[in-house]
């Protein structure tokens, strides 16, 4: 069994993907604003990361805007089969690359076709409607307007599946009203545990969900006591924090980023780490801190 195989699988719209997979993002320039310093060398991290067993990468046009989506289609175009892309919309950027949303019903349409065009699709597997209430994390509003609109792009063919991030359980909740809700994307991680409830019910329904930042927002003090419990397992910090992610509930899927072909094959060995009943007590104590 390869490492990522140890991580396992779950459905993802249409497709069962496996549980690690890959987040684009820091491909583009500093900033998420512009093009990298070197993109043969992005590109060549889109390509390991396929060759490693990944087949769910995450992006976004506006990551650049429109670099990260080039380049994996540079990377990768014609895409192998079994891999499902997934993107994101709800946002643009500003000449200074400051992020402002994009949720008008016209603004969706055209972040869907330049995902399209840029990515050389003809339909979108997964597109994720972020929340911008607040660009810092979920508030409550509603997002009938957007998800309908999203519903109708569905039915017109450009998109498969539909899916939220940055939201509460109740805009969740009255999205699948409207349409098939296939996953939720929101910050978590070892210290921030605010979607418990969340992941758990969307785990009863089948619904994958998607954690980004998986050392985000740790106080100095949570990441030298993280530090210390990695030593003490001969990991990284960010293998330890991938493996928790991994034994906290079978719908989550994990899209850690990274611009550095070593990083990517370093991350992906937290699969192999199986995280005994005393890193767990302490883990729970960093995550009280």
């Amino acid at each position: 069994m390869s490492t990522i195989d140890r991580a396992g699988t779950y459905q993802l719209g249409d497709n069962t993907i496996r549980r690690l997979g890959y987040g684009a993002m820091q491909l583009a320039g500093p900033g998420v604003f512009g093009p990298p310093k070197d993109p043969a060398a992005a590109r060549a991290v889109l390509r390991e990361a396929v060759a490693l067993g990944i087949n769910h990468i995450d992006t976004s046009d506006f990551y650049g805007p429109h670099i990260t989506n080039r380049l994996i289609r540079e990377a990768l175009h014609p895409y192998p089969d079994d891999l499902v892309i997934v993107t994101k919309i709800g946002a643009r950027r500003n000449d200074q690359g400051a992020w402002l949303p994009a949720t008008s019903a016209q603004e969706l349409r055209q972040a869907v076709h330049d995902n399209l065009r840029n990515l050389g699709l003809d339909v979108l597997d997964v597109v994720n409607f972020r929340s911008m209430l607040d660009a810092h994390g979920p508030a409550e509003g509603s997002l009938e307007a957007q998800v309908t609109a999203l519903a109708e792009l569905k039915e017109e063919g450009l998109v498969k599946h539909i899916g939220l991030s940055n939201v509460t359980i109740k805009q969740v909740e009255d999205a699948r009203r409207i349409v098939p809700i296939a996953c939720v994307q929101n910050m978590y991680n070892l210290v921030h545990r605010n979607d418990d409830v969340l992941i758990n019910a969307l785990a009863r329904d089948g619904i994958p969900y998607v954690p980004f930042f998986p050392l985000g927002g740790f106080t100095p003090l949570q990441s030298d006591a993280l530090s210390a419990v990695a030593t003490g397992l001969d990991a990284t910090p960010m293998q330890v924090a991938i493996a928790w992610l991994l034994q906290r509930s079978p719908n989550i899927l994990l899209i850690p980023g990274t611009s550095s072909v070593s990083h990517l094959r370093e991350n992906l060995e937290g699969a192999d780490l199986v995280l005994p009943e005393e890193a767990l007590v302490k883990l729970d104590r960093i995550a009280g801190s």
